[in-house]
């Protein structure tokens, strides 16, 4: 429904900017206080709580707050009425901001490590073959480097296209660097290190049977990566999450 909506988008202004590509700031919840209310770590989660917005909630949300559309955009392209696009947008705002936790998520994201070494293993031999029995046949790959890094490619999709571009980027900038598995978001994540800087972080999305990866998301941009350190406290955390609020309530 998202694709199709900016591909409705694309045809009438021709082109689509690179800078629509979005992604929240990661943030490190394997490490973070014990203490900590669990809705305030989920509320800061958006990819994680992205995930439990039905389709026209989520369609809205993104469309609004990733690619800045106007409600009246929206109306047009989802075939929805300006009234029914604010309701859904509250709505689903409202969700992102007091969504409960699921352990079986965390857990989920705990027990992922032995398909990751392998999805790394297979880019770091170019074996392609094994990639691509290990993401899914609609895999879809996201870089938000904002304006910062230049990025290969913003959006990729299919595993062809997707295993293609993984091993070259691998090959080309990260071979050289020191990468780390982490929980981000409650979901598994490859974290890319060079001279001790964080240079990239991949948060991975698997299907239901835990063996297809089906999203990639590769956060770049320093800006979003700069806090984001493994040894956050709860109070650290706690007042990004006010800004993050405040930033999105206007």
């Amino acid at each position: 429904m998202i694709n199709q909506s900016i591909n409705i988008k694309k045809k009438k202004q021709k082109t689509i900017s690179t800078e629509e590509v979005w992604l929240p700031e990661p943030v490190a919840t394997e490490t973070t206080d014990n203490n900590m209310i669990q809705k305030d770590i989920l509320s800061y989660s958006l990819l994680f709580l992205l995930e439990q917005l039905n389709p026209k909630e989520r369609a809205v949300f993104i469309l609004k707050e990733a690619f800045d559309y106007k409600h009246e955009e929206i109306a047009d392209v989802l075939s929805y009425s300006v009234a029914n696009s604010r309701k859904l947008l509250s709505r689903a705002r409202s969700k992102v901001r007091s969504g409960d936790q699921n352990p079986d998520n965390i857990l989920a994201a705990r027990t992922n490590s032995k398909l990751i070494e392998k999805y790394l293993k297979s880019i770091r031999n170019r074996d392609v073959e094994t990639l691509q029995t290990l993401l899914a046949d609609d895999v879809a790959l996201y870089a938000d480097g904002r304006d910062t890094i230049n990025v290969v490619q913003q959006m990729c999709n299919g595993k062809t296209d997707v295993s293609e571009l993984l091993i070259f980027a691998y090959q080309k900038f990260q071979q050289s660097q020191t990468d780390k598995t982490a929980v981000v978001n409650h979901q598994t994540a490859l974290l890319f290190y060079e001279d001790r800087q964080l240079r990239a972080c991949q948060v991975y999305h698997f299907d239901e049977s835990r063996q297809h990866i089906t999203r990639i998301c590769n956060i770049l941009d320093p800006e979003k990566l700069k806090n984001m350190d493994l040894s956050l406290t709860s109070r650290h955390v706690l007042n990004r999450l006010v800004v993050l609020i405040t930033t999105h309530n206007h």
